[in-house]
């Protein structure tokens, strides 16, 4: 009777889980990056972040690269994204149309701070050593969203009464960082804004030799590209998101180098981008 009973209760057991269905997967975490190398390169140099929040969550971690920075707005405006990786320009266009906040900036290593700089660099063998010796020649910008890669060499123009859209004979968006070294590196353009550290990051790879370039202008400091979460995210998912970046230490992320770890930041900290915005005339709004 008792052996009757047990197989009764382990035959109902089993046709309870049958019917219910298999266990319903953990939906993953979507990573947004921004693309500041190729998508390939990006995906490789953000592996060991995306294998570290996946162990420290327990849940899947997909991460999302984009062709442009418009790209990864639309899709936290739209909430295919729960956390992305913005520039600082970026975050702050986003923040303007889509429901996310700022949380945390990557410190490396190798910088040991939270900002970096803007620099517009020419072929030392081209001659063009100051920005008066570029009127009239070939400019390349990374992306109309790119703080350093556009906005804050615009605004600095600009103080200078100099209309990149007039001074210079031609204006192109690159699409990266990389591709802009590369496009002055290989007589494409005479000029290119790229951020201080990316063209570290291609001098240490070989791609570029810091001797054959001019740096003929560099920017204030500018707030490190954040890492920004939609603000409807579940309160605990977040806390578990900040307290696992912040877990993340000594690994490579992408073209930053070995992380100290992630800091915590605020919307607050990027209101030197709006500010640089208004020097532009820029209706954040309207961009998107």
């Amino acid at each position: 009777m008792l052996r009757r009973s047990f197989f009764a209760l382990c035959l109902g057991a089993l046709t309870s889980a049958l019917l219910a269905g298999p266990a319903a997967a953990v939906p993953p975490l979507t990573v947004g990056l921004i693309p500041a190398e190729d998508s390939q390169a990006m995906l490789e140099n953000s592996k060991a972040v995306i294998d570290s929040l996946q162990q420290q969550l327990g849940m899947p971690v997909k991460p999302f690269i984009a062709t442009d920075y418009n790209g990864i707005i639309e899709a936290l405006r739209s909430r295919k994204l729960d956390v992305a990786y913005l520039g600082p320009f970026s975050y702050v266009l986003a923040s303007s149309v889509a429901n996310v906040e700022a949380f945390a900036v990557a410190e490396t290593k190798k910088s040991g701070r939270s900002f970096y700089k803007s620099l517009i660099i020419t072929r030392k063998e081209s001659g063009l050593q100051n920005l008066e010796q570029l009127k009239g020649r070939t400019m390349a910008f990374v992306d109309p969203s790119s703080a350093s890669g556009h906005l804050f060499p615009s605004a600095g123009l600009q103080k200078l009464n100099i209309d990149p859209n007039k001074y210079f004979s031609r204006v192109i968006f690159s699409g990266s960082h990389d591709a802009s070294i590369l496009a002055v590196a290989n007589k494409k353009v005479d000029a290119a804004a790229v951020a201080d550290r990316i063209l570290a990051a291609a001098v240490a790879k070989g791609v570029v030799q810091q001797s054959e370039l001019n740096v003929v202008w560099t920017s204030p400091d500018i707030p490190e590209s954040p890492m920004v979460w939609r603000k409807d995210l579940d309160p605990a998912l977040k806390q578990k998101i900040a307290a696992a970046f912040a877990g993340i230490k000594d690994v490579k992320w992408g073209d930053q180098g070995v992380l100290n770890g992630f800091v915590p930041t605020t919307d607050g900290a990027y209101d030197v981008v709006r500010e640089t915005a208004k020097i532009l005339n820029l209706d954040l709004k309207a961009m998107k």
